[in-house]
């Protein structure tokens, strides 16, 4: 049978925002490690994009190597700990696992986590190891820059500092990660994880700015200017978007972005410790089925409000992960299903006080797969809260694309590339949420990945070329 990974209980864990998923420990780990069966064509390996060796971690840790195994996951992944939580195995390397025609697939995600972690308890011989993995082949002493911290600019620097470049990465934020930091909840990711793989690049050689906004503090011009022979954008996919619905510039309506930004960076749920507290009301309303509704549904519960899931279609349309849809279950956070919202009510002082919905029911499928909602005339009702949060997705970035003329996006916003990842701006290379829209942090990942083979490759014909 396959192990589960263990959790806090759900009754003891709504009230702290401690990590609810608690992680193997060394003989559970070994046990699930046991069931892998070692395919001569391990087709998880292509479930990844990162195409992490899997089949070789996990006998690594059924045969007790700890290190090794971390160290070989580092080769290709350079945020396990990061990825070993919060990606969706379930829909890649886990669905191609040969056991799961028995529904039983190999816990992928819980060992990379449980290898990945052994790093954090012997940080020492960890960052020692880590410093092995950069290579100096060739002695370039090239500089470049990475804008943004993200799961995509990480990954972008690591990688090229292990091929031997010098690497600046530049974050807006007063500390690196990205939306690792600002965007996902203590209780799933804990922010010292998150540090932990920024220690690890930092590791690496790369020289992290943070406060510096590119397109504002400088320019891509001014980058360079400065030197940088490549320019790699990650900046993300952190634009808002709403409803476009009556009252939404009422007070206590967020976007989901605000709202995380808030209780994660600015500490919020640690109030008074830390003096930034988030004005919300006892009752809350989050408008959303996907991963980022759940995330801001759960904080709100463990800030001491009710908070209801408000979704247009049923449960089985929404697009969060099923592990997160039954942790909120286990936590009593009610569904509002076949449901939208028309308008936000005001309380006569300027803030919510209800939310106006409308019965909807499901149609034909849409160009997602996904049955259309539709209206029920007559079916309006008054949905008693006093905050509204908003997370029905978000858009790329777009102060850099406005602030660089030269710079082609598309119509949605996200900067054209072609198939190397380079933009309309020679030496400007730009992968993850930025070109694709909000994605997982591992599709991120294979971005970056992707980019940094690509500069390698420019900057040796550029080499080549002025000999």
């Amino acid at each position: 049978m396959r192990n589960k990974t263990p959790q806090q209980p759900a009754k003891e864990r709504v009230k702290n925002f401690f990590e609810v998923a608690l992680g193997f420990s060394q003989e559970q780990a070994e046990e699930e490690a046991r069931r892998c069966l070692q395919c001569k064509d391990p087709v998880c390996i292509k479930g990844c994009p990162v195409e992490v060796d899997i089949p070789a971690f996990i006998k690594l840790i059924k045969e007790g190597k700890q290190k090794e195994a971390q160290a070989l996951i580092k080769e290709k992944n350079n945020l396990p700990g990061i990825c070993g939580r919060v990606c969706p195995q379930e829909d890649q390397c886990e669905a191609v696992c040969i056991l799961n025609k028995k529904k039983i697939p190999v816990n992928i995600g819980a060992l990379e986590r449980y290898a990945a972690d052994y790093g954090l308890v012997h940080s020492q011989e960890f960052i020692v190891h880590s410093k092995k993995l950069r290579t100096t082949n060739y002695e370039l002493r090239t500089t470049i820059a990475v804008v943004g911290s993200g799961p995509a600019g990480l990954t972008c620097a690591a990688d090229l500092a292990k091929m031997g470049y010098e690497v600046t990465l530049f974050e807006s934020l007063h500390l690196p990660g990205g939306v690792l930091m600002y965007g996902i909840p203590e209780f799933r990711l804990p922010k010292k994880i998150v540090q932990n793989e920024v220690d690890y690049i930092k590791s690496l050689g790369v020289d992290i700015k943070t406060d510096t906004l590119i397109g504002n503090t400088y320019s891509l011009e001014d980058l360079c200017k400065e030197g940088f022979k490549a320019i790699f954008i990650g900046t993300g996919a952190g634009l808002p978007q709403f409803l476009g619905i009556p009252g939404e510039n009422l007070g206590r309506v967020y976007s989901a972005n605000e709202f995380l930004t808030r209780v994660n960076l600015m500490k919020a749920y640690k109030f008074p410790d830390y003096a930034t507290p988030i004005n919300i009301g006892k009752k809350i309303a989050v408008i959303g089925g996907g991963n980022v509704a759940f995330d801001c549904a759960r904080v709100a519960l463990r800030l001491g409000t009710q908070a209801v899931l408000v979704y247009r279609r049923t449960e089985n349309e929404m697009p969060a992960r099923k592990e997160e849809i039954r942790n909120a279950t286990d936590e009593g956070i009610p569904f509002k299903v076949l449901t939208q919202p028309v308008r936000i009510i005001d309380d006569g002082k300027g803030f919510v006080g209800g939310l106006e919905c409308i019965a909807m029911e499901l149609g034909e499928p849409d160009a997602s797969g996904r049955r259309r909602p539709a209206p029920l005339k007559d079916s309006n009702f008054v949905l008693g809260v006093d905050t509204v949060i908003v997370a029905i997705g978000q858009n790329p970035n777009p102060l850099l694309p406005k602030v660089t003329p030269h710079l082609k996006t598309n119509k949605d916003g996200t900067i054209w590339v072609d198939k190397n990842f380079m933009s309309s701006i020679p030496g400007v290379f730009a992968g993850g949420d930025i070109i694709s829209g909000a994605d997982t942090v591992i599709s991120a990942m294979g971005a970056g990945k992707k980019a940094a083979v690509a500069i390698d490759r420019y900057i040796k014909n550029l080499v080549t070329s002025f000999g």
